[in-house]
């Protein structure tokens, strides 16, 4: 079977391990050592892996783009300070895939030796999908809870504004739970997070309506608003449109953004999202609780079992449909993409493949790469 197939829609479905391959390659080629283009590569397509296609593959144009300004190859993360339980760390632009497992493999070790740790991270390249570091803690039986923003990234107008003054803010909270998988909760403070709005803007499924709004208070679901015309070949900014993206929940969802921005920016040292100018970067205020050390009896573990039964247990809106937990619908999306391929929209596929070769990757190299030869 060929690694990449048409859809009838026009789309395009890929094998993941080929798809991870050919982006491993893309960064090695773009300056990134072997292990790292792989690690990023991996992490990636994770977010591919899980439906989360907005922090996937489609971003590595973008990544490529940013080497040598906002992102830079090789670079770890050093420890600024800390004690038994805090670590306030340093991620110097390194790739957020880099710096993320850092800082939490640091977080992971200082709660399951006292309990409770608390890491401020700042300085980080774009971290991806933040469930994939909750499910690293979880998987090490450590309750996992993050705020993250972005510096230098006004893409959300608060509650009643139209002007941009927020990053995307997301939050992800993690709990471990024994017998069955962790429950996983990831989410934007935005409407929907940026990288849907690209999805959308080179041919993905499109926005729900209302998600932006224009400078003249105007409603809307055009992703040009956050990206104005994008020339041929050219990487979408974000930062060019006229509009912006609105907060999730309206008022709620606008606070909770604006929390996130306090504790993940001001707190940890990194900065909020503005005001502008500031260099880009995203901060992670990441909090590890290990469980044992709240409850060695399992308690914990048969008291969500039994809550997961009785919420899934409400009858469903709709017929044939099924109430789930955060979480279950991205392992869903693993099984099936892993089994069935990765769908993406032809654009964003061409847009891959133009990155390969401003990297220096041929086609021929490409279908080698890809095995199709």
């Amino acid at each position: 079977m060929p690694s990449v197939r048409k859809t009838a829609d026009g789309g395009i479905v890929i094998q993941a391990v080929a798809l991870e391959r050919l982006v491993a390659a893309i960064f090695q080629a773009a300056g990134c050592e072997p292990a790292e283009a792989r690690q990023v590569a991996h992490y990636m397509m994770d977010g591919n892996l899980t439906g989360h296609d907005s922090h996937g593959v489609i971003r590595t144009g973008r990544y490529v783009s940013w080497i040598g300004s906002r992102l830079f190859p090789g670079r770890r993360l050093s420890v600024v300070s800390e004690t038994d339980t805090l670590a306030i760390v340093d991620g110097h632009n390194g790739f957020g895939q880099i710096i993320g497992e850092q800082a939490t493999r640091i977080g992971i070790a200082k709660a399951r030796q006292h309990g409770v740790a608390v890491v401020a991270l700042r300085n980080s390249g774009h971290m991806g999908r933040i469930g994939t570091w909750a499910e690293m803690a979880a998987a090490e039986n450590v309750v996992f809870i993050a705020f993250v923003n972005v510096r230098a990234s006004l893409l959300v107008a608060p509650f009643e504004g139209i002007e941009r003054r927020m990053s995307t803010a997301p939050v992800a909270i993690g709990l471990p739970v024994a017998g069955r998988e962790p429950i996983i909760l990831d989410f934007a403070t935005a409407a929907v997070a940026e990288g849907k709005a690209l999805v959308t803007l080179q041919g993905g499924k499109p926005l729900p309506p209302d998600v932006l709004i224009g400078p003249d208070g105007r409603r809307s679901n055009d992703p040009e608003l956050l990206y104005g015309q994008v020339a041929p070949g050219a990487v979408a900014n974000p930062m060019t449109g006229p509009g912006a993206l609105r907060a999730l929940g309206e008022h709620k969802g606008s606070g909770l953004a604006f929390v996130t921005e306090l504790l993940a920016g001001a707190l940890t040292g990194g900065g909020c999202a503005g005001p502008l100018p500031r260099t880009y970067a995203n901060n992670m205020l990441a909090i590890f609780l290990d469980v044992a050390a709240f409850d060695s009896s399992e308690g914990f573990a048969e008291e969500i079992r039994n809550y997961i039964a009785f919420f899934t247990s409400s009858k469903p809106e709709r017929p044939g449909g099924q109430v789930l937990v955060p979480g279950d619908p991205e392992r869903a999306a693993r099984k099936d993409r892993l089994a069935n391929g990765v769908p993406m929209a032809a654009a964003a596929w061409e847009d891959i493949l133009l990155t390969a070769t401003k990297v220096g990757i041929d086609r021929a190299q490409i279908d080698r790469i890809l095995g199709d030869t």
